[in-house]
């Protein structure tokens, strides 16, 4: 049994003149969810299409719970479950039935039990005898995924799952996903642009810029800390506000801005009427967390 549930190894694609992915390679281990993060056009969702076997990579190896696409491409894919942009679903069908034409469409045979228990691990029995034209687009996701893991995949790849989500909808699923890692020991690759919502979900995450990694962050070490901040403030005179923000916190001056590091989110309205008091002008206060710090630091040219 191998640790690594998804390896990609040295991909690479181009579509025209465009060298899209370059020598693309990560693992991915058992039980841990990652978040996938890189600026538009930096190659996701071109990555998640190969991985599944939606297009086909010029060269390179994906492996999936020991399986290489390559020589045993069936038995690879059923390790794997995917929902790729907005999930495949038919409107005029009750959720129940969707869920019964996709488990007839699997070669592998899938009980009238397993419909009923991934329902109930997304929370939607309640609703499975509604048509999915009345769901709402959050309770689309949760029966998107539950299609994804009829044939009992160890693998799940989810392409921007929370777009169009409410603030509840997010929670949610990112409940559901928690749940599925820690209870079910699957491994997740989450394609976002919610850094918030990666930092939240996640275990690690791979960053990518013009089809190459670039970095994997942990967010458990990001996480030890995750209520501070790197707190910027651009205020006149500059001199006075350093003065003042130095008797508070270690702080560094940059041109017209300071800088302040791990700085409790609580503290910032402490620090802005500090400054305030003494007549400073205030023209701009920018917080970021460390995984937004780290991210734009890597991807900006």
């Amino acid at each position: 049994m191998t640790d690594y549930m998804l390896q990609v190894k040295d991909l690479n694609k181009s579509l025209g003149k465009s060298h899209i992915i370059k020598n693309m390679s990560f693992e991915l281990k058992r039980g841990e969810i990652y978040g996938f993060l890189g600026p538009n056009g930096s190659g996701k969702t071109t990555t998640i299409r190969m991985i599944v076997s939606l297009i086909s990579p010029d060269s390179g190896e994906i492996i999936i719970d020991g399986k290489n696409i390559n020589s045993n491409r069936k038995e690879a894919l059923e390790k794997i479950g995917a929902v790729v942009e907005d999930p495949d679903l038919y409107g005029y069908l009750t959720g129940k039935q969707n869920l019964e034409h996709f488990a007839r469409l699997s070669n592998k045979t899938i009980s009238k039990e397993r419909i009923l228990e991934v329902a109930t691990l997304v929370e939607l029995e309640d609703a499975l005898n509604k048509k999915v034209k009345s769901y709402s687009l959050g309770m689309k996701q949760r029966l998107g995924i539950a299609v994804s893991l009829l044939h009992q995949p160890t693998v799940l790849i989810l392409d921007e799952p929370t777009n169009g989500l409410d603030p509840k909808g997010i929670r949610d699923l990112r409940v559901y996903l928690q749940r599925l890692a820690k209870e079910n020991g699957m491994t997740l690759l989450v394609s976002s642009h919610q850094l918030s919502e990666i930092e939240t979900l996640c275990d690690r995450a791979i960053v990518i810029k013009k089809g190459e990694v670039i970095d994997e962050i942990s967010m458990k070490e990001s996480n030890t800390n995750e209520q501070t901040f790197t707190v910027k403030i651009e205020a006149r005179p500059i001199t006075k506000a350093y003065e003042i923000l130095k008797t508070l916190a270690p702080v560094k001056r940059d041109g017209s801005v300071v800088e302040l590091e791990d700085q409790p989110f609580e503290s910032i309205p402490s620090l802005i009427s500090a400054l305030m008091e003494e007549n400073v002008m205030l023209y701009s206060v920018v917080y970021q967390n460390r995984l937004e710090e780290a991210y734009f630091n890597l991807t900006e040219d």
